[in-house]
């Protein structure tokens, strides 16, 4: 898989690719990340990529032109599945969505900034926008990281244990059930014994009611989806 990803602020999102699983999947040719500073495609020398408001009102949008050299640049030289604009206002970043999108070749991300971008952009440009949550960020650069995390780690071969990822949170639609490690006791907190005895098909039953009773206490709404 390859991103690539359109910012004002670079530096703001490499950090991410450069430890963990995210390294580790780039390091194995499983990812490939790429970052374009949207300033390089500015038609000025002050490298100016954005303006005000047409109409009035407080705060600074990113102009297009900048916007369609960058797109212009990179899709003369791949395909995109995707071009994903990264904003508030738009749907959230779901479990579905990441396992849709870890199955693309090419994604393109542009990270949104100030007041967003010249709605031009996301009319004739972007296939589809992700929020990450209902607030707002100083820039999409975080939010492309959490996308790519996401997407990235499903990755076949990203994980050590492939099979990790598929009982994760949301998967199938629950949250995930309680976890131990040793000691089986500390200070008097013990482990749950039924994890200690062995038997696999009670500690799976074990598992799927508490995935319930945590999804039904803490995000009841999963049901109604």
């Amino acid at each position: 898989m390859r991103i690539d990803i359109i910012t004002v602020s670079p530096e703001l999102i490499q950090s991410p690719f450069e430890h963990s699983i995210l390294k580790r999947a780039i390091q194995k040719g499983l990812a490939e990340v790429h970052f374009h500073n949207l300033r390089d495609f500015a038609n000025n020398s002050y490298q100016k990529i954005d303006d005000y408001q047409f109409g009035g009102g407080a705060g600074m949008v990113l102009m297009i032109e900048p916007i369609d050299k960058c797109i212009a640049q990179l899709k003369a030289e791949r395909t995109y599945d995707e071009v994903i604009y990264m904003t508030p206002d738009a749907p959230i970043l779901n479990q579905k969505t990441a396992n849709t999108l870890s199955l693309k070749e090419n994604i393109l991300i542009l990270c949104g900034h100030y007041k967003g971008v010249d709605q031009r952009v996301r009319d004739h440009y972007v296939t589809k926008e992700i929020s990450i949550g209902d607030y707002v960020l100083s820039g999409g650069e975080l939010g492309a990281a959490v996308l790519c995390d996401s997407v990235i780690r499903l990755i076949p071969g990203v994980l050590g244990d492939e099979t990790s990822a598929l009982t994760d949170s949301f998967q199938d639609g629950l949250l995930a059930p309680p976890v131990y490690t040793r000691p089986s006791e500390y200070k008097g907190h013990a482990v749950p014994e039924i994890l200690l005895s062995g038997n696999f098909p009670k500690i799976d039953e074990w598992r799927t009611q508490k995935a319930y009773e945590r999804t039904k206490n803490i995000k009841p709404e999963l049901f109604d989806d």
